[in-house]
């Protein structure tokens, strides 16, 4: 209580005639969140106990919006797991967001009944313009300045999938690609790297998209995951120039696609056998033993294996520890779903600047939680990926010299 009532005394000096409840809000809240992590961690900092659980790692910046005006927190970290404030709301911008689409779609006179309920369970009828506009202007800022931040230091691995939403263009309703590229940094955490809504999956557009993040600082990439989307894969070549990994769910997809129902589990099972090799070689040597064994039953199996190889077993070419992350979309897959769901209440968009609205902000929120959990690669395997020109430049030019 002493080292408490020394700062609040400080504080009330150094703001006698400034902002002092602004202050003083984030002492309590800075005080709670270190007593919260002391509480996850089984005890003091620098206490030795045997009740200890978990460990401090430093602190993350952020900011919290208040009614006494912008509080700066310094949110405790922790070695393992993630820590969230219990006074911060998690999403609570996404649901911003969402509820800003639904205000648009109701001002405009084009909800569904189900849009038309919801904003009537949500108490907001008679919900004017204005007040639609100050909503979506707020968080059309946030993300555009979260999808057109620089992209800092390599990219050793990117992914790029595209999910499709409904919109409302010029009067009629079409489905809109919606395509977003996942990379991971230098120091082997997971970013959102950018996103954008086009009319259809196009060599043009993901061309331009892919320029728009080298742009903005994309360098470094070696190996880039996807589908096997023809458009897709010339941008790739033209504008990145990495090696490209054929995302192995989406081809044994296709594989199945030929073979009856009844034995997808059988044919699967021999397939995947490639994937659990010691290396490169043994799976190409694999592969090709299976493709021959299903050419006679099922050809086109076989034809699809033969012009697959170099693409579905390219992670091979990677560190061995990488495998599991870099074979599939998965990481991708899981983040589409959630725009799904979070997508599935609004139904039909009102323009295409709604989904950027809520599917951005989405990925803003998602991005802020990777940076809290559990790296999803180490640095130390990194290295071993990013050329010696990538690694120089991560250095202090002190040390780089």
């Amino acid at each position: 209580m002493t080292e408490d009532r020394m700062a609040l005394i400080e504080l009330a000096e150094k703001h006698a005639d400034g902002d002092l409840l602004r202050e003083l809000g984030e002492l309590v809240l800075q005080r709670l969140m270190d007593a919260e992590a002391e509480q996850r961690c089984g005890a003091g900092r620098h206490e030795r106990s045997e009740g200890r659980v978990n460990q401090r790692n430093g602190y993350r910046e952020r900011t919290l919006e208040t009614r006494l005006g912008t509080m700066d927190l310094r949110i405790p970290k922790l070695r393992t797991g993630s820590y969230l404030p219990s006074f911060l709301e998690p999403r609570k911008a996404s649901e911003q967001a969402l509820v800003a689409v639904v205000q648009e779609a109701y001002v405009k006179g084009i909800s569904t009944r189900k849009v038309d309920d919801l904003v009537q369970a949500m108490g907001m009828s008679g919900i004017s313009k204005s007040q639609v506009s100050r909503l979506c202007e707020e968080l059309d800022e946030r993300v555009e300045a979260f999808l057109n931040r620089p992209l800092e230091g390599p990219w050793a691995y990117v992914w790029l999938d595209a999910t499709y939403l409904k919109s409302r263009e010029r009067g009629a309703v079409s489905s809109q690609a919606v395509v977003v590229a996942v990379g991971v940094s230098s120091e082997g955490r997971r970013e959102t790297l950018g996103m954008a809504v086009g009319p259809a999956e196009t060599e043009a557009f993901w061309t331009e998209f892919l320029r728009s993040l080298v742009r903005r600082g994309l360098s470094g990439v070696r190996l880039v995951v996807s589908d096997a989307h023809e458009g897709l894969k010339q941008a790739i070549a033209k504008v990145i120039g990495a090696t490209w990994q054929r995302c192995r769910v989406h081809f044994m997809r296709n594989a199945l696609a030929h073979v009856p129902r009844k034995q997808h589990s059988m044919v699967a099972a021999v397939i995947r056998t490639a994937f659990v090799q010691e290396n490169q070689q043994e799976a190409r040597q694999q592969w090709r033993e299976t493709a021959d064994k299903l050419r006679e039953r099922f050809a086109k199996v076989a034809e699809l294996m033969d012009s697959a190889e170099d693409d579905v077993l390219a992670f091979m070419s990677f560190p061995k520890e990488h495998w599991p992350q870099l074979a599939s979309t998965n990481s991708l897959e899981r983040l589409n779903k959630e725009i799904k769901r979070r997508s599935r209440v609004v139904g039909i968009f009102p323009n295409n600047a709604a989904i950027m609205r809520l599917v951005g902000t989405l990925l803003a929120e998602q991005t802020d939680e990777w940076q809290v959990t559990r790296r999803y690669m180490s640095q130390e395997t990194l290295a071993r990926v990013l050329s010696k020109e990538d690694q120089a430049n991560l250095l202090p030019q002190s040390e780089a010299a």
